[in-house]
């Protein structure tokens, strides 16, 4: 009756040194499929449909003219732009851009001018602009 005992060594540095490439093979299998796995379907919260192109506006901050252009889809607003604006207006005005950033950001994701939350910073220029944008989105609807 003899019995054969085995006896394992192992070593600490092995044993840490295993976890932490464990560890880290998670980290990257995880990071792999939300990069590449399933995508979200872009959800349209306005029914709206628009004739493709590029649409613009005026608007007016004292006595300073700049247009807003507007690129649709059939269905999807694209993208908000000033077409004019130069360093001038700018120094005059440095807050219109970043405005103008933060409501395009808004309008992106709900695919609508309505909700839309504006800085209470500069609230008249944001008006303005929405006023704007709501008026170039009604040029592209009504050109059908």
């Amino acid at each position: 009756m003899s019995s054969k005992t085995k006896i394992i060594v192992l070593h600490m540095r092995e044993i840490i040194y295993t976890v932490v490439f464990a560890v880290l093979a998670l980290i990257l299998i995880l990071l792999l499929f939300f990069m590449f796995g399933p995508k979200k379907e872009e959800k349209k919260t306005s029914g709206q449909t628009y004739t493709p192109g590029t649409y613009s506006s005026s608007l007016t901050l004292n006595n300073t003219d700049l247009e807003v252009e507007v690129t649709v889809d059939s269905s999807k607003i694209s993208s908000i732009r000033f077409t004019n604006l130069s360093e001038s207006v700018t120094a005059m005005y440095p807050l219109i851009q970043p405005t103008l950033e933060e409501i395009a950001d808004q309008v992106y994701e709900k695919q609508s001018l309505e909700n839309i939350s504006y800085s209470k910073d500069n609230p008249y220029t944001s008006q303005i602009i929405i006023n704007a944008i709501q008026e170039a989105l009604e040029k592209a609807a009504a050109s059908k």
